[in-house]
């Protein structure tokens, strides 16, 4: 086979210049970002699961339903048809202004506050509105803290004990200054398994 006609030499560099991006942005870079993650950072790289005897039963990144007075219990969810559902990630969208929402919202903190025996005004925002993502897997140190008492009772331990876990398994503000305090519910319910 001869050279290319002239015409068609511009269309022959493109075609080779793709192929070598192809192979090194399409394969080469993504290996590479995979294995440096795997050396430095590999919990993270792997979903940042979090494991009970061995055995893996969720990831830290990721809100799940915990029913039961015995469980700290998430933010609601709007995360698919039942929510917390990780495939079906997203907000209601339904804004501020919105009766349903107020009305969701309103019945939300009534049920809470009746839940954990405290007055409706007591009762944070994060306990009846959603995340964006509707998977958030922190609460408020309030939130928690007004579940303090129904989890303690159902579990029989002393509210003090149960502080001292909501306690240790409160994280700061990233870097300091970005975020609000959080209290993983998933890494908080397995510390009260582990206690019981």
């Amino acid at each position: 086979m001869g050279p290319l006609p002239q015409w068609l030499r511009p269309y022959g560099a493109a075609v080779r210049f793709l192929i070598v991006m192809t192979v090194l942005l399409g394969v080469g870079y993504p290996l590479a970002v995979t294995g440096v993650a795997q050396v430095l950072l590999p919990h993270q790289a792997n979903g940042s699961l979090v494991r009970d005897d061995g055995r893996v039963v969720g990831s830290a990144l990721i809100g799940q339903d915990f029913a039961g007075p015995e469980w700290f219990h998430p933010r609601p969810s709007a995360a698919g048809e039942d929510g917390y559902d990780g495939a079906a990630s997203g907000a209601s969208n339904l804004g501020p202004n919105s009766p349903e929402l107020r009305a969701l919202v309103e019945e939300r903190r009534a049920a809470v506050a009746a839940e954990n025996g405290v007055p409706e005004s007591a009762v944070p925002p994060d306990a009846v509105t959603a995340s964006g993502s509707g998977l958030d897997p922190h609460v408020s140190p309030a939130y928690a803290a007004i579940q303090v008492d129904r989890v303690a009772q159902a579990r029989g331990l002393s509210p003090a004990a149960v502080r001292a876990l909501v306690a240790e398994h409160t994280t700061g503000r990233a870097l300091g200054v970005l975020g609000e305090p959080g209290v993983n519910v998933l890494e908080l319910n397995l510390a009260l398994e582990q206690a019981r």
